[in-house]
């Protein structure tokens, strides 16, 4: 009886610093407070110039400052994160080959127009004020090898209209 209770004894303190060690080895773990990620806002880099002219007389409406979407990232991301472009700023992406395509605002936070242009590069929709943030489609409505994107309401102001035409060039 007396080894029984000298091993019931032994297990109780076993058991006891078992937990002691336990409880150190948790309360010795330190817990930072979570960080946040500071981003760098994404500034507009020119990548070329843009004009849009009046398909009949050749007239300027427009003249931009733009960045080129090409490569599959690019054209995946646009204008994705911006908080602000210019008046005088604009994204034109360059498909490889004239398709359907259609466009969303996932993750853009400013409103925009989107032109859908031919391979010939005439004006042949536009879609005004896409809302930020929207999922929803927005499709080009027919085949289209250019989408040009610009601030919200410049189409209007500017006047563009389908037959219009652009030319633009790299630097």
């Amino acid at each position: 009886m007396a080894s029984e209770t000298r091993y019931s004894k032994n297990i109780k303190k076993t058991a006891y610093v078992a937990s002691l060690i336990f409880l150190l080895a948790i309360s010795s773990c330190k817990q930072e407070a979570k960080k946040a990620i500071e981003t760098e806002p994404i500034s507009f880099t020119k990548e070329g110039e843009l004009q849009i002219l009046r398909s009949a007389s050749d007239s300027l409406l427009a003249s931009l400052d733009i960045e080129i979407a090409e490569t599959d990232y690019e054209i995946q991301t646009g204008l994705m994160y911006r908080e602000v472009m210019e008046q005088h700023q604009g994204m034109l992406f360059i498909f490889p080959d004239v398709a359907y395509h259609s466009f969303y605002m996932k993750n853009t936070l400013i409103p925009l127009d989107l032109i859908f242009i031919d391979d010939q590069l005439r004006v042949v929709t536009i879609k005004p004020n896409a809302q930020p943030l929207d999922e929803t489609g927005i499709p080009s409505e027919v085949p289209v090898q250019y989408v040009l994107e610009v601030n919200a309401g410049l189409s209007a102001v500017w006047g563009v209209e389908t037959g219009d035409k652009i030319v633009y060039n790299k630097q």
